[in-house]
């Protein structure tokens, strides 16, 4: 049965949101700043052999989606065939109405795969997996011509300071247009709550940059050394991901008494694994203030809620959770330190908890100046970044800041299929915009107001990040 569904005008329920779509919003290049795409992948221009490879493999979201419909494990990461999943997948999509899986679905089947007038179903499934892995056999599918499909000019994967970073020296040498940066991940290097996997972490470290770590200023010397690797190889931005932050008062004496436990493995109490990972913070802030990056805080996850399936399939399957923690505090203390010592870099605060959307959104506000945005209310984010979630997250930072210096969305994904989320993003803020606008709220000032959607959705993201494209 042929269905028309997702039109050009898909969100845009008015016209001034369908002009600021079309002429302003859509033409705009994708600089897609946070992501966790395999740079390998990149690197070889990999081809994947159908949907289930490029779409399904390492999709938590999906797979939350496939066992709530009662999928056995098997089917989501399990043994079973890569058609097999796809159909399990297939049949879960018809019950996934309201929820945001269902749009991101149809938008990566109509780009790049030009499907629109097939909704996914059991009864369209073979069709669209045989039609779809022809298309992924051919080279026009390959990663780097899907990105070029969707006019991506820069990305930036994620990494730990220990990766030697040989792939994007590769794709950097190659001439591939779109520019491929990482992000600095330094979580492993602060999380002394397994002092076996953080004393392996520590041995790497030394042998990498040829030290003897034994003391703390020693330890944060041989880190800063791996920052200049990252630095020297494009890097510009850190990211942090935390389920809270952390901002205990502490001394130099303390953080070397500990790190001397951790070194020979003796237990540490709560509060000194509080001291440790607010000493580490701190030094992060200083190395990314005093390189001129951006830093990066995710906060607020709980992770690997389900100890029985961590201890089966590991981390980052879709056991993972909105965590609610204590955040204005701490997050105050954090950014003034750095404040008053100068040393506080551009910053991008992300939340999960949609209750703390006016309580990021206002905190922000303290600690801008010098350049426009300085810091930053990042974008709504994992279990946050659909529809409900990005209007929240763009209503706090309007009312409590300012939208036209938002710098938009970004994938935070691990499929090239995912650059569907920036259409989706930047369709809802045109509605948004667009609904407001024909209400008389704000002038139909189209000149005005398309150069704020064209900003929101790339200039302001390359004007905010030290990188070109």
């Amino acid at each position: 049965m042929t269905v028309e569904y997702m039109n050009e005008d898909f969100l845009l329920q008015n016209e001034t949101a369908k002009v600021l779509y079309h002429d302003h919003a859509a033409k705009m290049p994708i600089y897609d700043y946070h992501c966790h795409l395999k740079p390998a992948q990149i690197a070889a221009d990999k081809q994947f052999e159908n949907l289930t490879q490029i779409w399904l493999c390492g999709d938590h979201y999906k797979w939350r989606a496939m066992r709530t419909n009662g999928v056995e494990e098997k089917y989501c990461t399990g043994d079973a065939t890569d058609r097999q999943k796809f159909e399990k997948w297939a049949h879960t999509v018809p019950a996934c109405i309201r929820n945001p899986l269902y749009h991101w679905t149809h938008l990566e089947l109509k780009k790049p795969f030009g499907i629109t007038d097939k909704l996914l179903n059991p009864d369209t499934a073979d069709q669209i997996y045989d039609s779809c892995g022809e298309m992924l056999n051919t080279k026009q599918f390959s990663v780097r011509n899907i990105m070029r499909k969707w006019n991506v000019k820069l990305i930036c994967t994620t990494e730990d300071p220990l990766d030697n970073l040989e792939y994007h020296r590769t794709i950097a040498n190659d001439d591939f247009e779109i520019a491929v940066h990482t992000a600095w991940r330094p979580d492993k290097a602060m999380a002394p709550e397994n002092l076996d996997t953080q004393n392996e972490w520590i041995d790497k470290l030394a042998e990498l940059t040829d030290m003897d770590i034994n003391r703390f200023d020693i330890y944060i010397e041989a880190i800063e050394k791996r920052q200049d690797y990252f630095h020297k190889n494009g890097c510009r931005l850190s990211d942090h991901g935390l389920d809270r932050l952390y901002a205990s008062e502490y001394t130099a004496g303390q953080i070397e008494a500990i790190f001397q436990k951790i070194r020979t493995k003796t237990k540490l109490s709560p509060e000194e694994v509080e001291k440790f990972k607010s000493a580490m913070m701190i030094e992060f802030g200083k190395m990314n203030y005093k390189k001129g990056w951006v830093q990066q805080l995710h906060v607020g996850v709980i992770r690997n809620n389900n100890s029985r399936m961590f201890e089966k399939l590991g981390t980052d399957t879709g056991f993972d959770s909105i965590g609610d923690f204590e955040i204005a505090l701490p997050l105050a203390r954090y950014l003034d330190r750095l404040d008053n010592q100068g040393m506080l870099a551009k910053t991008i605060l992300y939340n999960i908890n949609p209750k703390d959307n006016e309580v990021l959104a206002a905190m922000v506000g303290n600690f801008q100046g010098n350049v426009p945005g300085k810091m930053q209310f990042g974008p709504g984010w994992w279990f946050l970044d659909q529809m409900d979630g990005m209007i929240k997250q763009m209503n706090a930072l309007s009312n409590l800041g300012l939208l036209s210096r938002f710098i938009g969305m970004l994938t935070d994904s691990r499929s090239f299929l995912s650059y569907s989320r920036h259409e989706y993003f930047r369709r809802i803020l045109c509605n948004l915009l667009g609904e407001e606008v024909e209400k008389g709220l704000w002038p139909k000032d189209m000149k005005l107001l398309g150069q704020m959607v064209e900003d929101i959705s790339f200039n302001n993201a390359r004007n905010y990040f030290d990188m070109t494209c």
